[in-house]
């Protein structure tokens, strides 16, 4: 973090200051000062101050809000394709955890955190598992990676009460018995033991005072009976928290609502009072429009994971009418293990582009500057920070990046917003600040030794790979009456109103 008092003007940058992304006319010059912006102003009108940053050639854009990820996921990139999201969560939540050390949960989350900052990303909520025992010295592993590289972080650890395999409908009729028996005997942390932990972290690691900070994450309405759900949501209100669950990210969450609480699963969060400001709905995928009216009502976001979703075959969640109801909109990449990369430059860019798969009216297409607000704005009012993230404005937390205009991504230079979402790699990064302070710079990694760390994180994987395969061969016997499950939920109806989210041919 920089230094309180610490001044540093980024001189003759173009910058993108407008509500929607809107360049400046020309270049200005962005005075930081601590962990702020101290002000904004075209080029050479007040006397530069501090360290001078020669930043011509430069494009300033506020960092992007990554909403959702989940950490455990990251040493099992690239392990997994066309396999439903009902079928591949049981490979990397595995019945027999793998015995990671802290080291390992280090290193696995700054192989996120890494694509993270090199994708233009400031903030992360990660999700990460701690099941089926909780073992705190790894969730202090996890908050560790992400201080010591300097990205600022929302941590929370998945809650639930409701074993995963017991989350879904038929599973009496279609588990052997025998294979149910040795489920159900499965030894695990009780829940009341997470929530004193997480609640102990909300006290420690404010969001609102530390850079790395707790979030609340109930892991989804169908894993947590309602008694849990209003606990963690007791929690959140008491600490005034942001918080996130996974919500109707699939055509058979629908069918589970149906048939557990005879409603969809929105309906039951509206029913016991669980929608607020500061909760997102992870995924959204599969909604009506009654379901969206209940959401903008109750003043709470959706969480747009356009890359995991399509990649898991969840659909196209109906991004337009969320937004034309006024709910807030935000983006995240997921993890790891279902889509391959923490890459928001991705997510933007795909997000302007498949939207316009629905509906004929070109008018109504989600566009880059909906996409960009969504990642920047939409971010943060999700997390209850719109007054201190999401935007380059006086008084807002120094949370930036500069990319290169002399990059064949912007040349030549015609539009600053469209080329950044529809060209921009990581490659056109120079400098990612945080808090004021440069943690990339030049296209390095300031506070961490990245190929130590790269290397480190091979040798470890070379350890643990044989882990995962007996891992994800423990969970064999589960597939098959799975795809039963799957298959049944598959032929039960569900609401016409329901917005198409995948083709049927």
């Amino acid at each position: 973090m920089s230094t309180p008092g610490t001044v540093t003007t980024l001189a003759g940058c173009l910058a993108l200051t407008g509500p929607r992304g809107e360049c400046s006319p020309g270049p200005v010059d962005i005075v930081l000062e601590g962990a702020l912006i101290r002000s904004i102003a075209p080029a050479g009108e007040a006397r530069h101050a501090g360290t001078v940053v020669d930043c011509r050639r430069r494009l300033a854009v506020p960092g992007f809000i990554n909403g959702h990820t989940h950490s455990h996921e990251n040493f099992h990139k690239g392990r997994y394709d066309n396999l439903p999201l009902e079928w591949w969560m049981n490979y990397v939540r595995p019945l027999e955890p793998i015995p990671f050390t802290p080291r390992q949960v280090y290193l696995r989350t700054l192989i996120g955190a890494i694509d993270a900052l090199r994708s233009g990303t400031t903030t992360i909520c990660d999700d990460t598992n701690a099941s089926p025992v909780l073992r705190p010295e790894l969730i202090e592993a996890v908050y560790q990676a992400y201080r010591d590289i300097g990205i600022r972080a929302h941590v929370g650890f998945t809650l639930f009460d409701r074993p995963f395999f017991r989350a879904m409908p038929f599973v009496d009729e279609e588990f052997p018995p025998e294979l149910l028996a040795r489920l159900d005997a499965t030894r695990a942390t009780p829940a009341q033991e997470y929530l004193e932990y997480a609640d102990d972290l909300a006290r420690r690691f404010h969001p609102a005072r530390h850079r790395v900070g707790y979030l609340a994450t109930p892991s989804a309405p169908q894993r947590c009976t309602p008694e849990f759900l209003l606990q963690v949501r007791a929690l959140a209100d008491r600490h005034d928290l942001p918080l996130i669950i996974h919500v109707q990210e699939t055509r058979m969450q629908v069918v589970t609502g149906q048939l557990f609480y005879g409603s969809t699963m929105v309906e039951h969060l509206a029913a016991i009072g669980f929608l607020r400001p500061k909760t997102s709905l992870i995924h959204g995928v599969w909604l009506t429009p009654s379901e969206i009216d209940l959401i903008a009502a109750a003043g709470a976001s959706v969480q747009h994971n356009p890359q995991s979703n399509f990649k898991l075959g969840s659909g196209l969640a109906p991004v337009r009418a969320l937004l034309d109801a006024g709910v807030n909109v935000s983006l995240g990449t997921d993890g790891c293990g279902s889509i391959e990369n923490a890459d928001m430059l991705k997510v933007v860019s795909q997000t302007a582009l498949m939207h316009k798969l629905r509906g004929s009216d070109p008018q109504r297409w989600v566009g880059a500057a909906e996409a960009f607000v969504a990642a920047t704005v939409g971010g943060a009012q999700a997390l209850g920070a719109a007054d201190r993230l999401g935007r380059l404005a006086p008084g807002m937390r120094a949370d930036l990046c500069l990319y290169c205009t002399d990059d064949i991504a912007f040349s030549p230079l015609n539009n600053p917003l469209h080329q950044l979402v529809f060209n921009a790699t990581p490659a056109s990064l120079d400098a990612v600040y945080v808090d004021g302070e440069a943690v990339l710079h030049g296209g390095r990694l300031s506070r961490i030794d990245e190929v130590a760390l790269l290397q480190e994180i091979a040798d470890e994987h070379r350890v643990l790979a044989p882990m995962i395969d007996r891992a994800e061969a423990s969970v064999a016997p589960m597939l098959e009456p799975y795809r039963r499950i799957w298959a049944r939920c598959a032929d039960h109806a569900i609401s016409d109103q329901t917005y198409p989210a995948r083709f049927d041919r």
